[in-house]
């Protein structure tokens, strides 16, 4: 492992590049851009934590909210449905977690690649009602060679599946081994003439980049890795932007706003730090990586009279078209030990519906994958154990049904497209406010009936292969009245090459202001099929790229 050169940066001399937050595409950039040569301080809310701060606790990471912001930390949020509903208060709406490495530390660590058409469906498809529904100013095959870059500098598992799309070099580490559970979803998927194949995941099957493989402990999804194998940007990337002796992390920082001059260039971030301090680093240059709903809150408040609705902002689609892709899942019980708790959280996926026929009536896609209904969480299956099939919920039945259940039931979940839709945003909460007095996030959000349409499609379809499977008994659950919080925060400063209908251009850098760039989910143009991870990366390593080149011909 790549041992850190400590540096420090005045804070009144001008660093190459501040980047805000260290997440999936933070951790990249600052790796890319520090490894060639530039000055970076990067700033992150959340702690550096090691994989011995990591733990199986789940009360802690479920219900306090151990790794995310949530209200009651001192960072609210709030929801509505609609701009004509009072936004409430809640614990958690936007899933993301605080530390370094961002969501990356606790994602499932579902892989897949968006594919050619998940660039250009809106001219393939046409207009969707009610939506801002767009092409990206980039292609597929733009974007492929930095998902390879993803495969290998990352570290993905995997093996070429018969819909994936072309790629230019094979995986670095073989496929995970089959689960217990999978193979009842390979043998349905089969029966049905389907074409399962084993699911590229962000998790070591062996040792791979100085890093270990995976051991099979079963808390993925919501848990930092104890032993390193998840391919977090916290272990693959910011160990290596350290080394380069060109990066300073900044642990506990807390970002207010963005400074611009007269002439409209970003000239500084300003910011908390650990002890509460206000504190600002000048730049020659500012990348905001802090997530589709941190970024948008942070641009609109930095408003200034040459930027009144919000910095960034002269397209008003900041915070706009959030997407937080749909889901769906059919729990089986089965009359033998199935075991889907167990290793990594899914090992076979099919994708023959990635896009549904549109003799159906709506727009959609997406893939169906085998789970634990409960993430192979205990105690999230016992609190729900007597609920999924109306078995007793306290008491010896209770006791002997949560004994038996656990080890006896998989779920096949489906996870689906979202359409852009300005109704759904990220904005500015008139009322509540975090503990350092920044406005808290409001999120307006309601599924497109299309959305809905086709999470009810996968939800069938799911219920068909779980009677193939030979359930003997099945509970299945869609959010048919929309979706109230993700973890998938997509869409709010989407990237196009039309500055009024677009917060970036094609490579990353905001129309408005020439040395202010952006990149995480909130980039994204569509959705793509519920796992946007790997694509928030590729883009990462596609931007430093084009950053780096920008700063060596003196164009920003």
């Amino acid at each position: 492992m790549a041992q850190a050169l400590t540096v420090t940066f005045p804070e009144r001399d001008e660093v190459d590049f501040v980047i805000v937050g260290s997440g999936s595409a933070g951790g990249i950039i600052a790796k890319e851009l520090s490894a060639a040569g530039h000055s970076v301080v990067v700033l992150e809310q959340g702690p550096h934590l090691q994989a011995s701060d990591f733990t199986h606790d789940e009360w802690g990471i479920d219900h306090n909210y151990d790794m995310k912001w949530s209200t009651r930390q001192g960072y609210p949020q709030t929801f509505r449905k609609s701009e004509n509903e009072e936004a409430e208060l809640r614990d958690s709406v936007c899933g993301y977690a605080h530390n370094v490495g961002g969501s990356s530390v606790h994602f499932s660590g579902n892989f897949w690649r968006f594919r050619p058409i998940d660039f250009m469906e809106a001219t393939v498809r046409g207009t969707v009602g009610g939506t801002n529904f767009a092409d990206w100013p980039i292609s597929y095959e733009d974007l492929e060679p930095y998902y390879t870059k993803v495969d290998w500098e990352i570290g993905v598992s995997g093996l070429q599946g018969p819909w994936d799309p072309p790629r230019s070099r094979e995986y670095p580490c073989p496929p995970m081994p089959i689960k217990g559970s999978d193979v009842l979803l390979e043998r349905a998927a089969k029966q049905l003439g389907l074409t399962p194949y084993p699911a590229p995941v962000a998790i070591l099957s062996q040792p791979f980049n100085g890093r270990p493989g995976c051991i099979h402990c079963g808390f993925c999804n919501g848990f930092g890795c104890e032993v390193n194998a998840k391919s977090s940007s916290m272990i693959a990337m910011i160990p290596l932007a350290l080394a380069s002796g060109n990066c300073e992390l900044r642990t506990g920082c807390t970002v207010s706003r963005v400074h611009t001059n007269a002439a409209g260039r970003v000239t500084e971030v300003v910011y908390w730090d650990e002890e509460s301090v206000e504190r600002a680093q000048r730049a020659k240059a500012v990348i905001l990586c802090a997530n589709g709903a941190e970024t948008p809150r942070l641009l609109l408040m930095s408003e200034s009279p040459l930027f009144p609705d919000g910095l960034a902002n002269t397209s008003g689609f900041v915070g706009q078209n959030l997407m937080f892709n749909g889901h769906s899942s059919v729990t089986g019980l089965f009359g033998a030990p199935v075991n889907a708790w167990k290793s990594v959280p899914t090992t076979r996926v099919v994708h023959d519906f990635y896009e549904l026929d549109p003799n159906l009536g709506f727009y959609g896609g997406g893939g169906i994958d085998g789970r634990h209904p409960t993430r192979g969480v205990p105690l999230g299956f016992g609190l729900v154990s007597g609920q999924v099939f109306d078995g007793p919920s306290w008491g010896v039945g209770y006791k002997n049904n949560l004994a038996y259940e656990f080890s006896h039931v998989a779920a096949f979940n489906g996870h689906t497209t979202s359409l852009p839709q300005g109704s759904n945003n990220v904005t500015l909460d008139p009322t509540y406010k975090d503990k350092f007095g920044r406005p808290a996030i409001r999120c307006t959000y309601m599924d497109h009936e299309d959305d809905l349409a086709t999470m009810r499609w996968f939800l069938n379809k799911s219920t068909e292969l779980m009677e193939a499977a030979g359930a003997v008994k099945i509970a299945a659950t869609y959010p048919e009245t929309g979706q109230e919080g993700s973890s998938h925060l997509l869409g709010t400063c989407r990237m196009g090459d039309d500055p009024n209908t677009s917060v970036i251009d094609s490579n990353n850098r905001s129309h408005d202001v020439p040395n202010l760039f952006m990149c995480d989910g909130s980039t994204l143009v569509t959705s793509g099929r519920g796992q946007p991870t790997m694509t928030i990366m590729a883009l990462a390593f596609r931007a430093a790229e084009m950053i780096n080149n920008a700063a060596r011909r003196n164009e920003i």
